[in-house]
């Protein structure tokens, strides 16, 4: 986690809770991510226009992580393309979360078998 911007020192491990699984979610257990080019700037807020999309004082996502590998633990009532057990990867720009030991994504975001 990163609660301000700045250099790799700002990011903290720490206890979260684990995400909810909407309907038309899928919750992955992360057995493999990246730190990528994105993760360095969302981190960073470099260049500083980052900080528009990111937050102006500090981040509104606080769990990095873009690109991630793992296995399907649970999926909401709706979801038809997953099933529990399936292994995953995908990509979650924006809502970010990869660096998490569990992920909810929409069953219809970038994630595939």
């Amino acid at each position: 986690m990163h609660t301000r911007y700045g250099p790799p020192e700002v990011v903290r491990i720490r206890e979260v809770d684990r995400p909810a699984v909407g309907d038309r979610d899928v919750l992955v257990r992360v057995h493999a991510t990246t730190v990528n080019r994105t993760d360095c700037a969302y981190r960073a807020a470099r260049p500083f226009f980052m900080r528009l999309l990111t937050g102006i004082t500090r981040p509104r996502c606080t769990i990095m992580g873009t690109e991630f590998a793992g296995k399907v633990e649970a999926v909401g009532r709706g979801v038809t393309s997953f099933s529990v057990g399936d292994r995953v990867f995908g990509y979650n720009e924006g809502a970010f979360g990869a660096h998490a030991e569990y992920l909810s994504v929409p069953q219809d975001g970038s994630i595939a078998t």
